[in-house]
């Protein structure tokens, strides 16, 4: 385990190889906050109304539109190597809804857009698992990417990872009364701020203050092993993060400095001095006023002439700032009136599209390592520790009782989706997966994955499975009810279906479950009084005796098949129009010639005509 000493000599090499990132991130923070004269302080005015930028900050606008749409969290699924049988299919829903509670825990959403803007804004941007010891959980926390400097290994794995925060020495001595002296001490003249290293690998956790060789606040040990840090970087051409605005900073400030000397042009053309002929002896100012001379056409202004060639360069900024953030014109609302088709919108957002899908890869990789880390710190720590969990899964909630030990058993896989479609709009996403799946290229579970929301599939597609079984028992009851204008026409008497019908409506009306109702309505009778004696010794029963259905190919009534169903209605098609033909629903997923989505239902009815 490195000492203290050793530890602040390498935070210091890293800080000075990383010298010009940091430099770069500076000013990109300055220029974002509007502080663009402390960037370039040779080209605003010190004095005057005008000391300020007076135009839009295209690098804070882009950067935050960027940032909101890459921040909306992927879906979260865990699944088991085998999901054939039903305690494989209950170990992998339950490990899903652990790592869910892992995310809620942590209020990554909230912290999401500060990470995207990071990301977009720097380059990169780090993450560490912190251990709650109070609450026996793993937390996952975002950092901030300024003064952070990592270390790798061989494999590119991060091996320690520094993190420079800035105190105020007030705040920084109320956390650490018993260190007032020490830390007075390293606070250089008058200044009120301090800066506080935190260092992380796999043997420990310390904070130190970078004067003086290192001066040790705080050391504790990793119970874990492992270095919990992860790191989510945009692709470059080397190791050195860019982010998205460093080449345009110039372009920003150019135009803001345009703008003000158009403006500082403006008020000089208005506040031109006077010229007067030679027999004006008074000037009189104001609305009313009157000036006698002979020549009148001789007074004027003296005109200041702003060359043309001042505005149109602004315009050539303007584009440059857009084609060197990557920042399309239609985001504004902005589109060119010759383009009028869908397709040639979607053209010009095709590369803000596709930096949304490069940032979602970067996350969804990242997330996936944090999620695995939290499964394999909580097994370490509190094995045997049992625990409840409550949130709210599409809008039913739920609560879940686990143990590590039981409910993880190692398993620390994960399945992070952004969704194939996640940088499509919701209409050509839901296009697009119905196409696919109805040309069967995927399947209804992949699709489910896939959707740009949190979406549990294991979950949904037990609810599908007991929608439709429900279903089909409402369908088994319609049937049943067809049957009663053929027993009348015949004679007979249609009470016991009557009875089994009023028990179900009862039921639900007490709000039971369809399945709990018709099996109560459809209990198998009592036998009567020696009838089990004849089971027992062997006697088949007799066809028709009471609780007996009637046998396929058995005697039945005229209209009534020999499974009690009316003849002529097709199996599921009980309760629908005359004929059991049912009402044709059909969904039409396409695109328009324009390359919009069309999305067209169309009903059809056909009734028998004899």
């Amino acid at each position: 385990m490195p000492s203290t000493t050793e530890v602040a000599g390498l935070y210091t090499r890293l800080r000075m190889q990383n010298n010009e990132r940091d430099q770069r991130m500076r000013e990109i923070k300055l220029v974002r906050n509007g502080h663009m004269d402390y960037v370039f302080p040779g080209l605003f005015p010190e004095e005057g109304p005008f000391t300020r930028p007076i135009v839009a900050n295209m690098v804070d606008v882009a950067a935050r539109d960027l940032a909101e749409v890459i921040a909306p969290l992927p879906s979260v699924n865990c699944s088991s190597s085998s999901m054939v049988s039903d305690a494989a299919r209950k170990f992998a829903e339950k490990r899903t809804r652990i790592a869910n509670n892992y995310v809620t825990y942590s209020h990554l959403q909230k912290q999401s857009y500060g990470a995207a803007d990071k990301f977009v804004t720097y380059g990169f941007v780090p993450a560490i698992i912190e251990i709650d010891y109070d609450e026996k959980m793993p937390r996952i926390k975002w950092l901030d990417s300024m003064g952070t400097y990592v270390l790798r290994d061989r494999k590119d794995q991060i091996k320690a990872l520094f993190q420079t925060i800035t105190y105020h020495v007030d705040d920084l001595i109320a956390k650490f009364p018993e260190l007032e002296g020490v830390i007075m001490a390293q606070v250089p003249g008058s200044a009120t701020q301090i800066d506080v290293v935190r260092y992380h690998d796999a043997d420990m956790d310390l904070l130190f203050l970078p004067g003086d060789g290192g001066v040790e606040l705080i050391r504790t040990a990793n119970p874990v092993g492992k270095c919990l840090a992860r790191l989510v970087q945009r692709p470059g051409l080397d190791d050195d993060p860019r982010g998205q605005f460093d080449d345009v900073i110039a372009v920003q400030v150019a135009k803001s400095r345009f703008a003000l000397l158009a403006m500082e042009a403006a008020q000089k053309s208005v506040q031109a001095p006077i010229a007067l002929p030679q027999d004006v002896q008074e000037l009189s100012l104001g609305s009313d006023a009157v000036l006698r001379s002979t020549t009148p056409e001789k007074i004027r202004r003296i005109p200041l002439d702003v060359p043309a060639a001042a505005f149109q360069e602004q315009g050539v900024l303007d584009n440059e700032l857009r084609q060197g953030s990557r920042y399309p014109e239609v985001r504004g609302g902005n589109t060119d009136a010759s383009i009028v088709t869908g397709r040639g919108v979607q053209a010009l957002m095709s590369g803000f599209d596709t930096q949304v899908r490069t940032a979602h890869a970067m996350f969804a990789e990242a997330y996936t390592d944090l999620l695995s880390l939290c499964f394999e710190v909580e097994e370490k720590l509190w094995p045997s520790f049992r625990k409840t969990i409550r949130g709210n899964d599409n809008g039913t909630p739920y609560e879940v009782s686990y143990s590590p030990e039981k409910d993880i058993r190692g398993d620390y896989s994960v399945d992070v989706q952004y969704g194939l479609m996640a940088g499509l709009d919701p209409n050509r996403a839901l296009v697009f997966g119905l196409q696919a799946r109805g040309d069967r290229l995927i399947s209804q579970d992949w699709l489910r994955r896939q959707l740009p929301f949190s979406l549990n599939a294991t979950e949904e597609e037990q609810k599908l499975d007991i929608e439709d079984m429900r279903q089909a028992l409402r369908q088994a009851v319609a049937g049943y009810a067809q049957a009663i204008p053929v027993l009348a026409q015949n004679g007979q008497d249609p009470g016991e279906i009557l009875s089994r019908l009023a028990m179900i409506i009862d039921g639900r009306q007490k709000g039971k479950p369809i399945e709990e109702v018709i099996s109560e309505a459809f209990a198998p009778p009592e036998p009567p009084p020696g009838m089990v004696e004849q089971l027992d010794a062997g006697a088949a029963p007799v066809p028709g005796a009471p609780g007996e259905p009637p046998m396929p190919g058995g005697e039945s009534l005229e209209g009534i098949d020999s499974f009690g169903r009316a003849r002529g209605v097709a199996p599921g098609q009980a309760g629908l129009p005359p004929g059991g033909r049912p009402d044709l629903n059909v969904l039409l997923a396409g695109l328009t010639q324009r390359g919009e989505p069309n999305l067209a239902a169309s009903v059809s009815r056909r009734v028998p005509t004899a």
